[in-house]
């Protein structure tokens, strides 16, 4: 940034500078003005800022004070562009104003406060409300919830679901992600990838990060972002700058929920954005999704992907012929997930889920780390 972008909180008018200077020498503005023929109710007005210099004036103060008549020009050059400055600063700020007024109720405004994605500088907030949702004009908006991946929110219906926030949370994610680098993603890397990550599940150390960076050197983007108020959702996918990039908010801070949405991302990396680099999927809360969405053939297929790469239909059916009579016993759980190479959190999970039953206690530790 340039000085000259630069804007002042105040213009210094010359006659300011010309008191100073009064005061310094201990000259009293009635015997000044006498000096340069001025009455005391004139040189009043230019100290004051209320008469501006002309070459007149600076040729008087180059001869009476010693000080050039161009720095006194210069200085009622500066004064002037100064205030030009100022005025369209404050020009600018009550337009910003005016714009984030229209948009609050259109953007994910509370959220992304909280965030601190807003700092309160309606000018800056502007700014960022563009670069984060993708738009040039505000107009836009009114055609972004018609696009295929938000137009299901459009007609929400339930009241734990907040469509502006769910979009501000995606549009973030999307923000988040344009700026992170990997290697370039192949494909073919799938197995390699499922069963590398297992093994990281199984030890669940410091699992987020771990995760975040082995994603990466497959070429994959991890965006971890929290969620905000009536925004039920779990994660995204989409293509990012050449990459596929998954969004979770970890929500639930559980190592068997934590798989399952990772692997249901990933499902959709593999079996849909492959072929595909314009579609995002947004996955929320099963109770809170719409049908339509819940039972298509992506949901569907994602789902899928994500039970048999973590728990194959041959380990399940093993599974219940050997514990089918005590699903839920803990002991049971941990010997076959240690067979199987998983976190026994997540079998468990399985199992609660496929039995419905959900209430048994356990000593099972599903935090994760």
């Amino acid at each position: 940034m340039k000085a000259t972008d630069l804007t002042p909180l105040i213009a210094t008018h010359p006659g300011e500078i010309l008191k100073d200077e009064l005061d310094a020498s201990e000259i009293s503005q009635s015997d000044f003005a006498k000096t340069i023929g001025f009455n005391r109710s004139q040189l009043n007005e230019f100290i004051k800022g209320k008469r501006n210099l002309n070459a007149d004036l600076a040729i008087l103060l180059e001869k009476t004070l010693g000080i050039d008549a161009d720095y006194w020009m210069e200085a009622q050059k500066n004064y002037d562009l100064d205030l030009a400055r100022i005025k369209a600063k404050n020009n600018e700020r009550l337009e910003a104003i005016e714009q984030l007024d229209f948009i609050k109720e259109k953007i994910a405004y509370t959220f992304f406060s909280k965030e601190k994605i807003l700092q309160g500088d309606p000018i800056k907030d502007i700014q960022a409300i563009k670069i984060i949702y993708g738009v040039e004009h505000f107009e836009q908006f009114a055609n972004m919830r018609t696009q295929p991946s938000f137009s299901r929110f459009r007609k929400s219906t339930k009241l734990k679901v907040d469509p502006i926030n769910i979009i501000g949370w995606a549009k973030l994610i999307e923000h988040k992600a344009s700026f992170v680098s990997v290697p370039t993603f192949d494909y073919k890397c799938q197995d390699e990838l499922i069963n590398t990550l297992k093994v990281l599940l199984k030890e669940n150390k410091n699992t987020l990060r771990t995760t975040q960076n082995l994603l990466a050197d497959y070429g994959i983007k991890l965006i971890l972002q929290t969620k905000g108020a009536k925004t039920p959702v779990d994660g995204i996918s989409f293509w990012s700058n050449g990459n596929p990039a998954i969004g979770m908010s970890i929500r639930h801070k559980r190592l068997d929920n934590f798989a399952f949405t990772l692997f249901h991302e990933l499902g959709h990396i593999f079996k849909h954005l492959v072929n595909n680099n314009e579609s995002r999927f947004i996955d929320l809360d099963p109770n809170n999704e719409d049908e339509e969405y819940k039972n298509s053939s992506e949901e569907k297929e994602a789902n899928r992907f994500a039970e048999q790469y973590l728990i194959s239909d041959n380990e399940w059916e093993e599974y219940l012929e050997k514990y089918g009579a005590n699903p839920l016993d803990d002991q049971n759980i941990v010997e076959y997930a240690e067979k199987i190479g998983i976190h026994p959190s997540i079998l468990r999970g399985r199992a609660c889920y496929k039995s419905g039953f959900y209430k048994k206690k356990t000593r099972i530790d599903y935090k994760l780390y």
